[in-house]
């Protein structure tokens, strides 16, 4: 399996990848800067919609999917739906004292997660799996050796991981990750409650 030399390595999904993450910078840019809270909030479906496409990018389908059915589909839509029921929805946030420390704590974030990604050894499919892989060792994703018996076996389940990942991730879901699936669930179910309690005060 040689990876980057598909679809990754075209012009144009160099090109979309650059017009979505533009996209997605000057939505979320539009989201803290507009007085408007309804236009903000349709910016931020923009934005969610931009990293649903980002996941689409990577490969990772099943993460595209919730992106757009719990966070476009549904947060966003319990926003729009509490925005509209306040009052002023045009005059906004007003300014506040706040606005220099949580700019002065966005910027110290932004420092910290460039200095993550930059500083991190990532386990990266290019080097566990080469190309030729019956000249060069394998190794898993702690860098331990693999056996040259296992190597074929490995190589294709990885293969099939990368290639069909939603029935592996939902099969996570419902086995080993359960617990934070349920979860998810509940903070929606609670999110619904809210929202019919606040429509039931009006």
């Amino acid at each position: 399996m040689t990876l980057g030399a598909g679809t990754e390595a075209t012009f144009a999904t160099t090109a979309v990848f650059w017009i979505t993450a533009a996209s997605t910078i000057i939505a979320a840019l539009a989201v803290v800067q507009l007085r408007n809270l309804f236009r903000a909030s349709l910016f931020l479906v923009v934005s969610l919609v931009g990293v649903a496409a980002m996941f689409i990018l990577l490969r990772a389908e099943f993460l595209a999917v919730v992106q757009i059915l719990i966070y476009v589909g549904a947060v966003s839509v319990l926003i729009i739906f509490a925005v509209l029921m306040t009052r002023d929805v045009t005059d906004g946030s007003p300014s506040n004292r706040l606005r220099l420390p949580a700019g002065v704590l966005a910027l110290l974030f932004l420092a910290c997660s460039v200095f993550v990604i930059l500083n991190t050894d990532w386990a990266l499919l290019e080097d566990r799996l080469p190309a030729d892989s019956a000249s060069k060792q394998l190794v898993d994703l702690s860098g331990n050796a693999i056996g040259a018996d296992r190597a074929a076996a490995v190589e294709q389940e990885v293969v099939e991981v990368y290639s069909n990942t939603v029935p592996r991730v939902a099969g996570l879901l419902l086995s080993d990750y359960v617990l934070a699936f349920e979860a998810a669930s509940v903070l929606l179910l609670a999110a619904l409650i809210g929202a019919i309690a606040l429509v039931r005060e009006r």
